[in-house]
Formats: structure tokens, sequence, C-alpha cells
């Protein structure tokens, strides 16, 4: 990549799961003398390669991987530590003169990458606690935030009980909405956004849906349930960011004996169903300048970054 001034700086591959990203990633690393950078948050952490559909050593072998199955389960890891890592990686990339070529599915990596992150306050432990001992019912929790912060909880899910939490600390200890604080950048971005390409993968919906099912198939028989046993044997803390991947509370579920291990399945294939038909809406409404293109049109232009 060095010695060519028309070639952007890196390459970005957004895109909802299963939709083919990581090959097209794959692809251009070999054809560019790339380097593979992880973009996901649950592909970070080393107890779950099956499950997060982590590359697999093969594929890891055919292009270097930055950032994959580096954190452990028990690590609060956050977008903050992710940008750290990330600029670091990229630094490094670029004195080896390898093409950088981000990929995953989590919008908000990508966001603090090319905007630059919000500042966010100190949470004083007291307020944390107090929170964090609120009934866990996440409905509950929503109507609380909606009830003192109706901006940012317009923003989450009623069912994501760690950003509800997260938004009633930084309410609670600064009085002021998280929201507020999100649109804040307190400094400049790691990668501006005109020094990359940047590309979603759009994906018709119900070829999506087939290529979970068939993926998390997949998993079984790679695993994925002695995988998510040994994760649960270690007892982590509830909130762990690691106990939400998909499938992990299904099995839980089904190696208590409630539910059978074809339930889990189907249950997990609905949550990532319904996981990705919220990444491909916050991408398009969150994510500006981005380009939408199918695989086949996502490799033409890819050709070109890489020729």
């Amino acid at each position: 990549m060095t010695g060519n001034a028309s070639r952007p700086r890196a390459v970005l591959i957004a895109g909802p799961t299963a939709s083919g990203k990581s090959a097209l990633a794959l692809e251009l690393a070999e054809r560019a003398g790339g380097v593979v950078i992880n973009a996901d948050s649950m592909q970070v952490y080393r107890d779950l390669r099956v499950l997060s559909a982590r590359p697999t050593a093969g594929e890891e072998a055919r292009a270097p991987h930055r950032l994959y199955g580096h954190v452990d389960g028990a690590q609060d890891y956050s977008v903050a530590h992710w940008l750290e890592d990330a600029r670091r990686v990229l630094s490094e990339s670029e004195a080896e003169g390898r093409l950088p070529i981000f990929v995953g599915g989590t919008g908000l990596y990508f966001k603090a990458l090319t905007l630059g992150l919000s500042p966010m306050p100190a949470i004083p432990a007291e307020v944390r606690a107090r929170v964090r001992a609120l009934a866990p019912e996440a409905p509950a929790l929503h109507a609380r935030l909606a009830a003192v912060d109706p901006e940012t909880a317009a923003r989450v899910r009623p069912s994501d009980t760690q950003r509800l939490m997260r938004a009633l600390e930084v309410f609670e200890a600064t009085g002021r909405p998280l929201a507020r604080w999100q649109d804040e950048r307190a400094e400049p971005p790691v990668l501006a956004a005109d020094q990359a390409f940047k590309l979603f993968l759009a994906t018709d919906r119900t070829v999506l849906r087939a290529r979970i099912a068939e993926r998390f198939h997949a998993m079984m028989e790679e695993g994925a349930p002695e995988e998510a046993r040994a994760l649960l044997a270690r007892d982590l803390p509830a909130d762990r960011t690691i106990l939400k991947a998909h499938g992990v509370p299904w099995f839980r579920r089904c190696f208590a004996g409630e539910i059978t291990q074809d339930e889990a399945v189907a249950g997990a294939i609905l949550d990532t169903r319904h996981y990705a038909k919220r990444q491909d809406t916050w991408f398009r409404h969150q994510l500006e300048g981005w380009t939408a293109v199918t695989a086949p049109e996502a490799r033409r232009l890819l050709e070109e970054v890489s020729s």
C-alpha cells in the first residue's frame, strides 16, 4: 500500500452477522498484502472462537489477523479499550507497509474509529453499586431510564440491561443524559472518515436468515455446546458482556434442564436473526458516507482498491 497516494489509508467493511464480510476482508488482505483487523465486540474474546464465528486457524494462516481472541472473558472490554487497541494496530500495520482492513459488525467501533470517542464521566463506586442493585429486569430499567432520561431511553433497546444500567449510572452521577455525552467528541478520530474506503455489505434478508441458521448448525458440529459449557463453568459475574453472546444464555438454560438442545438452537438462531436486523438498521441510520453494496459489487470495488 505504501507509495500509492490514490489508495485509502484503510478499508472498512461493515455488515450484519453472517453477511460474508470476513471472507471479503480475507480475500482483500491476500490480494493487497493487508492485515485483517477485528471490529466485532464478541470476536475479541478468546473464550468464544466458535460461537462468535471468529476466523479459523486456517484462515488466520492466510493473512495476518489482529484483535481476535485477545481478551479474557472476565474483562470488561469497552469501546474505549478497543479504540486504543485499534490505534496501536493501525500504526503497526502502516509501519509494516500493510493495508489495514477493519471488518466487523459492531457499529460503535466504526463510529468511534472514524468520528472520535465521546468523553465519558467517571462513575463513583457508590453510584454504580446503587444502580446495579436495582431490579435486574430490563423492562423495569427501561421504564426508570425513560422517566429521567427519555432521550437516551429512545436509543437503547428495552432488553439491553447492560446499556440501560450504564445510562442510569451516567445520569445518576452527572444529572446529564448519556445521549448528550455521546453526541460530543473529545479529540480527533484515530482514522478520519475521508481517509478510509468504507463499505456496508447489504444482504437480502431471506438469504441472510438462511445463512444464520446454516452457520449455527455448523457451529453445533464444531463444538458450540462444549465451548458454552466451558465458559459457563468459569462462573463469571452475571454482568460480563461475553455471557450475552448469541447462544450462551440459551445453552445455560439447556444445561440447567429447562429446555431441550433443539429449543436452545432455535432460540439462538432467532436471537441472531433479530440482531442482524438491528445491525442493518443501525448502520443505515448511524453511519453516513458509507457505500451499501452487495457482495459481488463489493468484490468489484475492492479489486479497484487493491490494484
